[in-house]
């Protein structure tokens, strides 16, 4: 029969190396893997360096950064992007560092000396938290992508309702009839010509040196789908960079144009 073993990894902070060490042999007997570490500093470093660290256990004081200045510190680290539970230990119960911890979001604390056999089932009831935690963490992060990829291909659905609906216009003009800027006057090079109308509205406002922010409230779509439209323009005139296209849409730029249509 194979032995337990946690994926979790344990962070265990006291200032009493003795401390440490006898944790450390009985988590690792338990099929835990444990990180030691001496100070608050130390163990910021080591949670910091190893990803696979997702249960705390600390020494409420220790000089330097005390127990509640860890877990916080390491919360700073963590942002919204990685789960921690940890357990605070401590010699002295004192009702107001207790209070203090638990505001701090320290899961659980036990008092020293520590019944082993209590403090391995309480590690056990927070990897629990843990998973969930981090199961909270990944729904998050995989809705956040569905709605950017919602939104962009609404965004490209209403564009192209748009050009599906829109009348001719000459090229010489917009809308109103009034005479179009001098980017919209020059000659395009013949690589735009596969160019959808909308990657090629995307292309001039480029040429015109607007930022992909003022290109989405010009065309009322998202910054997301104007980075998509600059990459498949990008892609379809075999150019390099934004810098590239705004030149070669530049009135001044005609000899960057013909290299780029004699591509």
């Amino acid at each position: 029969m194979n032995k337990f073993t946690s994926a979790v990894k344990v962070l265990v902070v006291d200032d009493q190396p003795l401390v440490v060490e006898e944790l450390c042999e009985f988590l690792e007997s338990n099929g835990y893997r444990c990180v030691p570490c001496e100070s608050g500093h130390q163990a910021v470093e080591r949670f910091n360096d190893d990803t696979d660290i997702g249960l705390v256990l600390c020494d409420l004081h220790m000089p330097g950064l005390d127990g509640i200045q860890l877990v916080q510190e390491l919360q700073r680290l963590s942002g919204k992007h990685r789960a921690f539970e940890a357990i605070m230990l401590t010699g002295r119960a004192d009702k107001q560092d207790v209070i203090k911890a638990l505001r701090a979001g320290i899961a659980d604390y036990y008092q020293k000396p520590i019944d082993l056999g209590e403090l391995l089932e309480g590690l056990r009831r927070q990897e629990v938290a843990l998973h969930e935690r981090n199961k909270t963490l990944q729904l998050g992060h995989l809705n956040q992508k569905l709605q950017y990829l919602s939104e962009s291909i609404d965004d490209l659905y209403q564009d192209l309702d748009k050009v599906r609906r829109a009348p001719y216009l000459p090229a010489s003009s917009d809308v109103s009839g009034s005479e179009v800027s001098e980017v919209d006057r020059v000659e395009i090079p013949a690589i735009f010509n596969q160019l959808s109308p909308r990657q090629l509205d995307v292309a001039r406002l480029v040429g015109k040196g607007q930022t992909n922010y003022q290109i989405a409230c010009e065309l009322g779509i998202t910054e997301n789908t104007v980075k998509l439209y600059v990459s498949q323009v990008l892609r379809l005139t075999h150019m390099h960079n934004r810098t590239q296209l705004a030149l070669a849409l530049s009135p001044n730029g005609p000899g960057l144009r013909q290299r780029v249509t004699a591509h």
